[in-house]
């Protein structure tokens, strides 16, 4: 599990040094909180949580909100992002320079973050998958509203049992406390760009 940081010179993405599974381990530290304690909150099993602070699982986007969640951190957290270190870059808190983003590489899922640092109640990532490519074996629910637009190809979106094809230039919006996943049964890869307009009580979705 890898961040990729784009080149902002070369414009060419290159392999960052931050880990996810170590930066998992530490914000859990952070929170006091063992492994069976969070497994409950989150509820991802303790095995599953081990494997991806040792490296050796790739979560998908499912658990890795369940964990994110249960953590009560932003997205920016999740992708290893400080204040100081956005603050360094030398541009406006309200913005992202496209050469700032980060990728966080889930295998066959790709989160890239949009969301400027000063994001607290929404939310804006692309999603790629590459084909076979999928959100997660179960279906993900929690309080909030999500929509997006799909940028390239073709992928299925499913909301309360309901499957759907969209295709590129496609648009949605849904009610994210119903069950929802995403799934690429194509040939090719497909970019989708991914909003979440977190509840009140809750802004860190």
């Amino acid at each position: 599990m890898r961040v990729i940081e784009q080149d902002s010179a070369e414009g060419t993405n290159q392999v960052a040094e931050f880990h996810l599974g170590a930066n998992l381990r530490a914000l859990r530290k952070q929170k006091g909180l063992s492994l069976q304690q969070l497994a409950e909150a989150s509820g991802v099993s303790v095995g599953m949580i081990s494997q991806i602070e040792r490296e050796i699982a790739n979560p998908s986007m499912r658990v890795l909100t369940a964990l994110r969640r249960a953590l009560n951190i932003s997205m920016q957290e999740m992708f290893g992002e400080t204040d100081p270190e956005l603050a360094a870059q030398d541009t406006p808190p309200f913005i992202r320079r496209k050469a700032h983003r980060r990728i966080l590489d889930l295998g066959s899922l790709h989160k890239e973050l949009l969301t400027p640092s000063c994001g607290q109640y929404l939310q804006m990532m692309i999603l790629r998958l590459d084909p076979g490519g999928e959100s997660g074996g179960r279906a993900i629910s929690y309080p909030a509203e999500k929509g997006g637009l799909v940028l390239t190809g073709s992928v299925m979106l499913t909301v309360d049992g309901v499957r759907t094809q969209l295709n590129t230039g496609d648009s949605f919006v849904f009610d994210s406390a119903k069950p929802h996943s995403l799934q690429n049964t194509f040939d090719s890869p497909t970019d989708v760009l991914w909003i979440i307009g977190a509840v009140q009580f809750d802004r860190h979705l």
